[in-house]
């Protein structure tokens, strides 16, 4: 059982259980003997009474007595002779017939009280020369709190039923903090930093109080962080914007004003600022995308088109380094999503592949419909053959400004926010991100979106099923 609930239930209520039933039992066992004693003193003297008013008025003599001693000691008699017939010419019941040939044990031996009817059993000879046994029903009609004949299974039922509600309401008492705080640790996992595990019920004050205050403290102090990180984040890059400007202008001006010895300073400094510029328009993008701002807008996406516009835009880029895109389309795949931010996030994964795959090779781009966990989905795959990235790092490339080495990221102009732009991204459309690498060599990149529907071949352009080449020219 891997509920926590179930098994402090199931443990508290056959701890419970056990615990009522022997008790019941002990209890039984080792109740006052004085009325068997009493009753044990007086059964001469009911057999031999009962035998003589039997023989002094017949079965109407007997049945008296027997009313009598009934109404006074609450018992019933049953008398039988050596031939084992009833005096009152009645049809015993079978467990008397069993006791009269003591197959039974009697109520004064230990197991004899655990029987759910209880009895006595005597026998003697009377002057006229036969035997007679007599057997006492101990309590026959006296209701206990165990049901009617001393029968224990009643008793035992309701106490089981009892003490599985009053377990069931310990043992949801003890987990419902716990079920609140992993609601809110999945939600809180889940990128919500408002999720909150609630406040305890009043006036509660024990541990598991205190746990879920801690957990609600530590998660709004989490949310100020981020907020104020997104806030520093989006008003550094709004501030650096109107400098860059200025500096834009006045780096015209100087151009125009300096002569040939100054120019190739003054294109450094162009060629820097324009990388800052970029630099900060990426910035820019993640704030967005990390205020999860509702109002982008979205609308059918056809991934196959955007694809291979993405293709044809980076393949210009690849001939630098000799190198070919190559496009795969299994499924026309449409998704529910703003153009702009998945064209961004698509077109950073294939960009940052033709920077690290080897020269004179192919990425690959492949799309194709798959099956997740809610759902049908698009599974977009880019595959370079480069040098891979170690297993500790692949969880780290989405992150911003993460670069698995300054030199080559300064080499390749990157400044590592083009993948952390393509996870906000994803996840924004409801996607997942991941990298892997080829055991052949280079890495993969799979994007997962929900999935809206599927096209025919026929609806667009292209031909999805067949492999599309772009080249270098």
């Amino acid at each position: 059982m891997r509920s926590l609930f179930l098994r402090i239930f199931l443990s508290y209520w056959v701890a419970q259980a056990l615990f009522f039933v022997l008790a019941i039992l002990v209890a039984s066992a080792m109740r006052p003997s004085g009325e068997i004693s009493r009753l044990q003193a007086q059964e001469s003297k009911f057999l031999g009474e009962a035998v003589q008013a039997y023989q002094s008025g017949g079965e109407a003599g007997a049945w008296r007595y027997f009313r009598s001693v009934r109404e006074s000691q609450h018992v019933r008699l049953y008398i039988s002779n050596e031939q084992g017939n009833d005096l009152l010419g009645r049809k015993p019941p079978a467990w008397v017939e069993s006791a009269r040939r003591g197959e039974m044990r009697t109520a004064d031996s230990f197991w004899g009280r655990f029987r759910r009817i209880q009895f006595l059993r005597s026998s003697m000879t009377a002057a006229d020369g036969h035997q007679y046994t007599l057997v006492i029903e101990l309590s026959p009609d006296e209701p206990t709190l165990f049901g009617p004949r001393g029968v224990p299974g009643l008793g035992i039922l309701i106490g089981i039923i009892s003490s599985g509600l009053v377990c069931y309401i310990l043992a949801r008492y003890l987990t419902s903090p716990i079920v609140s705080l992993r609601a809110a640790t999945q939600k809180l996992a889940a990128g919500d930093l408002a999720a909150r595990a609630g406040v305890p019920q009043s006036r509660r004050h024990d541990e598991m109080a205190e746990l879920m205050r801690d957990f609600d403290r530590m998660a709004e102090r989490l949310q100020n962080l981020v907020d104020a990180q997104r806030r520093l984040l989006s008003d550094i890059s709004h501030e650096l914007r109107s400098p860059l400007a200025r500096l834009t202008v006045a780096l015209e001006l100087a151009r125009q004003r300096s002569g040939p010895e100054a120019r190739s300073a003054l294109e450094r400094i162009e060629s820097e600022t324009n990388r800052l510029n970029e630099m900060i328009q990426r910035l820019l993008t993640i704030a967005r995308l990390e205020g999860d701002d509702q109002s982008i807008r979205k609308s059918p996406v056809h991934l196959y088109q955007l694809i291979q516009e993405i293709a044809r835009d980076a393949a210009f880029e690849a001939q630098n380094r000799a190198c070919e895109v190559e496009v795969e389309m299994v499924d026309a795949c449409v998704v529910n999503g703003n153009v702009s931010l998945l064209h961004s996030a698509i077109e950073n994964v294939v960009r940052n592949a033709i920077r690290y795959t080897r020269p004179a090779t192919n990425v690959q781009v492949r799309l194709e419909r798959g099956q997740g966990p809610d759902g049908a989905q698009a599974v977009v795959r880019v595959t370079d053959s480069g040098p891979g990235v170690p297993g500790e790092a692949l969880d780290k490339l989405f992150q911003p400004f993460y670069r698995l080495d300054d030199a080559r990221g300064r080499q390749t102009g990157g400044v590592g926010l083009g993948l952390a732009i393509t996870d906000r991204a994803v996840r924004l459309h409801g996607g997942t991100l991941q990298a892997a690498n080829r055991p052949e060599g280079g890495l993969v990149v799979e994007i997962r979106l929900p999935l809206t529907g599927i096209e025919s071949p026929e609806a667009g352009a292209a031909t999805p099923a067949a492999v599309s080449s772009v080249d270098r020219a």
